[in-house]
């Protein structure tokens, strides 16, 4: 049970997420109401779930070799494929795209922070 909590929880704050990245930086922009922004932050949990494991095993010597910064870089590769799978989600050039997963990864933060399990 408390697994779909923390999945549901998981899709509000991306949601949310998606939301305030619309309204803060400049380049992403989101046209539809809540209902599918939850499909949209539902759609941004699956791609961060499947695909960026596989992203970043693939590109672990330039994440090592930056730093750790290439995770930047990643993130905004998948709010990319987000935006490529959810109609309505927009995102031009490189850059929103990262201030964006930035914005979205520091909301999952918080969200696993808070539901950490003991």
């Amino acid at each position: 049970m408390k697994t779909l909590v923390r999945a549901v929880l998981h899709v509000a704050v991306n949601a949310l997420a998606l939301y305030l990245a619309s309204r803060i930086v400049p380049g992403i922009s989101y046209t539809g109401g809540w209902p599918s922004l939850a499909v949209a932050g539902l759609v941004l949990g699956l791609v961060n779930l499947i695909v960026k494991p596989i992203v970043s095993f693939f590109s672990f010597p330039l994440i090592v070799l930056t730093l750790g910064l290439f995770y930047l870089v990643i993130n905004g590769l998948m709010l990319e494929l987000a935006s490529y799978l959810v109609e309505g989600l927009k995102i031009d050039g490189c850059l929103p795209a990262i201030l964006g997963g930035v914005l979205i990864a520091l909301g999952n933060w918080l969200v696993g922070g808070l539901t950490r399990k003991d």
